[in-house]
């Protein structure tokens, strides 16, 4: 973890800004945008850019991973260069909350992938390399979307370490442990066989 530089109580406002930017619902904005109706009532009910692309609409689908993705890196890039490390690392961790239990949603938002690696895009572009041709070989290999969300979630604290980014190991590993949360479903589909592969409908 990085030292404890910020002030307390800007640290505290950094943490409600960057959540209620992560709480935006982004796949609902541009499901709504483009009429393909309410994305909660489509495919998976999920709100991320996989269900939305379940639409036909790979525009939309697209604007939204990269709206998911800009969210946590911006978060992260504002706060760290008004502030220090500590507030970019606590802004990532917000906004990634932010899109996993969206206040504007009831508390039932998304299951943070495209988040997750827009943190770490803005943390260490090194570690998101890596961190992404490793969801890249995963999904390539067996074609499981959510196989190679986890796979590549889970690999971030081990590329933080290897790459020199210790200080952003225990913010990778809480993250990846709250993907793995998140997909707890998917895990289940995927013991059981039944989990859906890339390019084959739901």
């Amino acid at each position: 973890m990085p030292p404890i530089e910020t002030p307390l109580a800007l640290l505290g406002l950094t943490a409600l800004l960057a959540y209620l930017l992560g709480a935006v619902p982004f796949g609902i904005v541009m499901a709504r945008a483009f009429g393909l109706g309410d994305l909660r009532k489509i495919g998976s009910g999920n709100i991320g850019a996989t269900n939305v692309l379940r639409t036909g609409n790979r525009l939309a689908a697209a604007l939204t991973l990269i709206l998911d993705v800009g969210k946590g890196a911006v978060a992260v890039v504002i706060a760290r260069a008004f502030l220090a490390e500590d507030a970019g690392q606590l802004a990532g961790f917000a906004a990634f909350l932010g899109h996993l239990f969206p206040i504007y949603l009831g508390f039932r938002g998304g299951k943070g992938v495209a988040t997750f690696l827009g943190t770490l895009l803005a943390l260490s572009w090194p570690v998101w390399v890596a961190v992404c041709a490793t969801w890249a070989l995963t999904a390539a290999l067996f074609r499981y979307s959510s196989l190679a969300g986890l796979v590549a979630a889970g690999s971030a604290p081990v590329w933080a370490l290897v790459l020199g980014r210790g200080d952003m190991a225990v913010l990778a590993l809480v993250l990846a442990a709250l993907v793995f949360l998140r997909h707890k479903d998917n895990i289940t589909r995927l013991l059981a066989g039944t989990e859906t592969r890339i390019g084959r409908k739901s």
